[in-house]
């Protein structure tokens, strides 16, 4: 193990866009579903829809916190529906499971999605026996990351140690929380969070290729 990384006891991952790469465009279709569910529920045309998800975004963490706080929304039925999307896009990654299966320590998901979503994102990438566990939107009680409060319950309910932690995010907005607590931050640096330059010094690692980087500290 890299000599910098000797502390770390829990390895803690996000899913979208960070267990497997970008271009497999996932997300993308998540994203195209939650614009015809803010539009069929508000029946607004599309161009409206788009800046009611994006807004309850940015000010929420998640268009879904947005659409409970303001239109009080099932969540259990949101998520069902955005995310019944094609699987097919998702391809095994044996380097990404072999450097997980090498890693010391506890490993765990967490996600602003839900755990039946993230159990078949698992399963179809091969990585369903890699985790210990899944921190999800319902765990963290609809208020996603990066609500520190989010950071504070996967702590408290998996008796982690921050100090202790490593997490890797595609968003570098929810490694900010994760640094002020303690964590080890890593960054994939993969395209898929479109921001203006800002401060990154809560970020300790940036990699474009999770399981190259694995593998690379695995090695040191």
């Amino acid at each position: 193990m890299l000599p910098a990384l000797g502390h770390i006891r829990n390895w803690i991952f996000d899913l979208d866009n960070t267990l497997y790469p970008v271009r497999a465009n996932l997300f993308a279709m998540i994203d195209a579903r939650i614009g015809e569910y803010v539009r069929t529920l508000l029946n607004c045309d599309p161009a409206e829809a788009h800046r009611i998800q994006k807004g309850y975004f940015h000010a929420h963490g998640t268009t879904l916190s947005g659409l409970i706080a303001e239109h009080g929304v099932d969540p259990h039925h949101y998520l069902a529906d955005v995310h019944d999307v094609d699987m097919s896009v998702l391809e095994r990654d044996e380097a990404l499971i072999a450097a997980l299966a090498r890693l010391p320590g506890r490993k765990l998901v967490f996600t602003n999605g839900d755990a039946p979503y993230a159990g078949r994102v698992l399963d179809r990438l091969g990585l369903s026996e890699s985790f210990e566990a899944i921190h999800d939107i319902h765990a963290t009680e609809y208020r996603p990351k990066p609500d520190p409060s989010a950071y504070r319950g996967l702590c408290e309910a998996y008796d982690l140690n921050p100090a202790e932690s490593l997490f890797v995010e595609d968003m570098a907005r929810n490694l900010k929380p994760a640094k002020a607590i303690g964590m080890t931050t890593v960054w994939i640096d993969n395209g898929s969070e479109q921001t203006a330059d800002e401060d990154r010094s809560f970020i300790d690692y940036t990699v474009t290729d999770l399981g190259h980087w694995l593998h690379q500290i695995l090695e040191d």
